[in-house]
Order: structure tokens, then C-alpha cells, then sequence
């Protein structure tokens, strides 16, 4: 029986357990330098992008293992939408509302096609990632654009003071930094113990009380411990608020509302779904038209702490999305998969990456590596559905 658990709790939290393995090799392999406050920042900073790509290409996973390669293509796109009216006066803000619109509508019109004519999304996003990335050298003409409203830049994560002012005034330890930490620690807690309750009242099956306070615990430390780091250098990245925000709306859409349950509804089988009432053509337009929105988003947030525009960004963003979302947890067959396993998936990407720099790895064994623990992801998947049946 212990064995049986052991093993029960081995699978649940595989991906947790790969993560601190890695951290623990690279902390090994760099003497420490990965924990170094600086790259605690950078972590979350540079792989923004992933963290709100995944999220929503988790959506779109959810229906039935598809995808979106488009993704990359609207990022740059957008993004060089965003720099050329910028770059031509307009405010700011009306600049901000375009990207997204824009974003949006390519979503929309990607998934018009899925949706309702019933093109492949491997076939419809292919073809707008190829459309997406030649309007993105014609937008541009081929050039780097730079960014040079600071306030966009600020707000959007990049530059040198692109972080939450203390206004503590902390002297070498930023207070608000804690302050959120702490805040951070409690609103968990309560949830967790809260939701707990709640499903006992409702009668329905919960983990043994021991295992959930040992497990709140370890992820209240691990939150404590983020926040320390990002105090001791200049606090809290602003892209790291904005990806706090995506993952707190999404994830409450995909465990509290009717519309999230339907995303799981339609990839564990999309027939029986059909047949009990719920419009799965919906749910697939919604999907694919929130990657495109997101997409928008990502591309704030690149150009942004890149501080320019250029044809090449956006290039292998969508293999980091989807590399997050299987490697966090995502079925290859839909109907599996939560926010929060994106996030590993995502900080386990992010990890190999700073890791991999850290120790002057070359680029092309990095696009080794990490292909590599893609295919262990989903292999691993494979082989769990096929034992259950």
C-alpha cells in the first residue's frame, strides 16, 4: 500500500520533482550562479513571453491536442505594428488598444477557419504563421525599428527601471517586494484551505488534511524564497505582474467557470460534448481567438524589453508555449492539463535556458536539450494513457 502511494505521489508531482532535480544539477554545475538574485529576475523577465503563450496555448491543447504555430509569427507582427504607429506619435495608450485588437482579430479569423469551416489548426495556424511573419518584413521593410516611448518600455517590462518602485524606501532588501510575498502567501493559504472545506461540505473527495499542509508549506516556502531573491536585486519586474495577472485570470477560468470546464469537456470526447448540448464550435473559436489576443500581449512584452521591433523576434516562441504546456502536464490528447503545471513546464524552460547560458552551452546543444525533454514529456504522457487503459 505505501508502495502504491509512493508511487501515486511519484506521478502526480513528476514534473515538480524534474524541476528541483534541475535547479539542483545547475545550481551544482554553475557553483550557485543560478540562484544568484540577478538570475532569479531573469528568470521571470526574459520568459514573460512563455509564461502568457503557454497559458493560452493551453486552451487550445485542451480541445483535443491541438496547437497553435502561428503564434510566434503574430508576436513579431504585432509587435511591429505596435513600434511603427508608435514610432509615427500616436499616444500610447491608443497604441496598446490596436496591438490588442489586432491580435484579437487574428485570432478571430484563425479561428473562424477551425471553428466553424473545420480546417485542421495544424493547417489553418501554419498558414498564418508563414502569412504573419512576411507582413511582419513588410510593416517593417526588412529593418529594426526601435522603441523609444520609456513609458510603453517601463510599463511592458524592459529597460533599466522596469520595476515596481519601493515605496518603502528599503535600503539593500526591497519591502515591498516582501510585502507582496507575504500577501502572496496568505491569499494561497486561504484559498487552499478555504476550497478545501468547501468541497468537504459538497461531499466531495479531498486529499488527507496532512498532505495538504505539507504540500502548502513547500509552496509557500517556494513563493517566500522568489520573494527574497527579487527583493535583494530591484524587486518586482512590471512583466512579472502582468504574467501574475494572466495566470490568476486563467486559471480561475479553467477550474471555476462553466466556459473552462467545457475546454476539458470537448478533449476528453468532443462527440459526447456535442451531443449533451454544448456548442464545441464555440468553444474552439474561443480558444483560438484568446491565443491570438495573448499572442498581442506577448508582443508588448517582447518589444517591450527588447526595446525595438524586428522581423526575426517571435522566432521559436510557440515550441517554447507547447514545450511548457506538455511538459507541465497537457495531454497530447486534450481534455488534460491546469494553469498551474503550465507554469512548471514554463519555469522548467526557463531553468534550462538561464542554466545552459549560465555555463556557455552552445546554441545549438541548447535547442538539443531542451528538444529532448519535450519528447520525454510527451513520451511520458503516452505511456501513463496507455497503462490506464
Amino acid at each position: 500500500m505505501n508502495k502504491n502511494k509512493v508511487l501515486a505521489f511519484v506521478q502526480k508531482y513528476t514534473m515538480v520533482l524534474i524541476l528541483v532535480l534541475v535547479v539542483g544539477f545547475f545550481t551544482w554545475r554553475t557553483g550557485g550562479k543560478i540562484l544568484l538574485p540577478q538570475n532569479i529576475t531573469n528568470l521571470f523577465a526574459q520568459n514573460a513571453y512563455v509564461f502568457v503563450l503557454a497559458t493560452g496555448m493551453l486552451l487550445c491543447i485542451l480541445t483535443g491536442g491541438n496547437i497553435d504555430l502561428s503564434v510566434g509569427s503574430v508576436v513579431c507582427f504585432v509587435g511591429a505594428i505596435g513600434a511603427v504607429v508608435m514610432d509615427k506619435g500616436l499616444n500610447m495608450w491608443l497604441a496598446i488598444l490596436i496591438m490588442l485588437a489586432i491580435g484579437l482579430l487574428i485570432g478571430a479569423w484563425q479561428a473562424f477557419w477551425i471553428a466553424l469551416v473545420h480546417v485542421p489548426p495544424f493547417i489553418t495556424t501554419l498558414a498564418g504563421m508563414l502569412v504573419f511573419r512576411g507582413l511582419s518584413n513588410v510593416v517593417l521593410q526588412g529593418k529594426t525599428l526601435g522603441v523609444a516611448n520609456e513609458t510603453f518600455v517601463r510599463l511592458f517590462g524592459g529597460g533599466a527601471n522596469c520595476y515596481i518602485p519601493d515605496i518603502f524606501g528599503g535600503q539593500g532588501m526591497n519591502i515591498l517586494c516582501l510585502l507582496v510575498g507575504a500577501i502572496a502567501i496568505v491569499i494561497y493559504l486561504v484559498s487552499t484551505f478555504t476550497g478545501r472545506a468547501n468541497r468537504l461540505k459538497k461531499g466531495y473527495e479531498v486529499e488527507k488534511l496532512g498532505a495538504t499542509i505539507v504540500k502548502s508549506v513547500i509552496i509557500a516556502l517556494v513563493i517566500a524564497f522568489f520573494a527574497v531573491k527579487l527583493a535583494q536585486y530591484k524587486g518586482l519586474p512590471t512583466a512579472m505582474i502582468w504574467v501574475a495577472l494572466i495566470i490568476g485570470i486563467y486559471s480561475y477560468i479553467t477550474s471555476k467557470t462553466t466556459t473552462g470546464r467545457h475546454f476539458y469537456a470537448v478533449g476528453g470526447n468532443e462527440l459526447a460534448t456535442k451531443l449533451s448540448g454544448i456548442n464545441t464550435e464555440k468553444v474552439y473559436f474561443i480558444a483560438y481567438a484568446n491565443m491570438g489576443l495573448l499572442a498581442a500581449f506577448a508582443g508588448m512584452l517582447t518589444i517591450a524589453r527588447l526595446t525595438s521591433a524586428q522581423p526575426t523576434y517571435g522566432q521559436n516562441y510557440e515550441m517554447d508555449a507547447i514545450g511548457s504546456c506538455f511538459i507541465g502536464g497537457a495531454s497530447a490528447y486534450g481534455g488534460v492539463g491546469t494553469v498551474p503545471g503550465v507554469i512548471i513546464g514554463a519555469l522548467l524552460m526557463g531553468v534550462i535556458n538561464i542554466g545552459m547560458s549560465i555555463i556557455g552551452l552552445d546554441a545549438n546543444y541548447q535547442k538539443v536539450v531542451k528538444g529532448l525533454v519535450l519528447l520525454a514529456a510527451v513520451i511520458f504522457d503516452v505511456v501513463s494513457k496507455k497503462k490506464q487503459r
